[in-house]
């Protein structure tokens, strides 16, 4: 469904290690807003929900829920560290559209 590239995975191991809370893994969803009509959300998480598509992703738990799932299908979420700055890159087949900055698309 989703995959995280090495890079993303070794940012978010470090993440992790340096949260002050518990963390059991992090939580990928999509919501309506942003300039193209949806939008990527990412948060550390201390427990999946109950109705969650819980995945494996290279030893890091990705926690999915029923509505964010079909517009996730074959997202691959990468780490990038540049001189301009660094961040999560989300890359989707399933969007038709997306802003420039990457952070929102429509599908």
């Amino acid at each position: 469904m989703l995959t995280l590239t090495e890079p993303a995975i070794r940012a978010l191991e470090r993440f992790i290690a340096s949260s002050g809370e518990p963390v059991a893994g992090l939580r990928v969803t999509i919501n309506g807003g942003g300039c193209s009509g949806y939008q990527y959300g990412m948060k550390l998480e201390s427990a999946a929900g109950q109705d969650d598509v819980v995945l494996d992703c290279g030893g890091v738990s990705v926690f999915v829920d029923p509505t964010s799932a079909p517009l996730l299908s074959g997202v691959t979420v990468d780490f990038v560290d540049s001189i301009e700055g660094s961040g999560f890159k989300f890359e989707n087949p399933n969007a038709t559209a997306s802003c420039a900055c990457g952070s929102s698309f429509s599908a």
